[in-house]
């Protein structure tokens, strides 16, 4: 398991970059999902890390598992790798924008 002070790190960098609430995700998952003739169940909408990143919001810090520990730390480097503090996606940039926000980070919010 991973240490005090790593994990303190690890919550607050993921909460940092997650700047979407679970009710927000959940709803784009579905957004994202929803077909002109068809819609998945909730359960099922969006990508896998999509899902995980919503189950990780519902849960509290304690209740975290090594796997979700995984999936935070995966959100946290893909954010940094696709965004610059510095220079956010434009609100042109639509695919980049949509791919962030499968994982709970949009990069329009301030």
């Amino acid at each position: 398991m991973t240490d005090a002070l790593e994990l303190d790190a690890l919550w607050e960098d993921f909460n940092r970059v997650v700047n979407m609430t679970s009710q927000e995700l959940a709803a784009w998952l579905r957004v994202r999902d929803a077909e002109e003739t068809t819609e998945v169940p909730p359960e099922e909408a969006g990508t896998r890390t999509g899902r995980q990143v919503l189950a990780i919001l519902q849960k509290r810090r304690t209740d975290l598992t090594e796997d979700d520990l995984r999936v935070m730390r995966e959100v946290v480097d893909e954010v940094a790798d696709r965004t610059d503090a510095a220079d956010e996606p434009a609100a042109g940039d639509t695919a980049l924008r949509h791919r962030l926000m499968t994982v709970g980070h949009d990069p329009l919010r301030p």
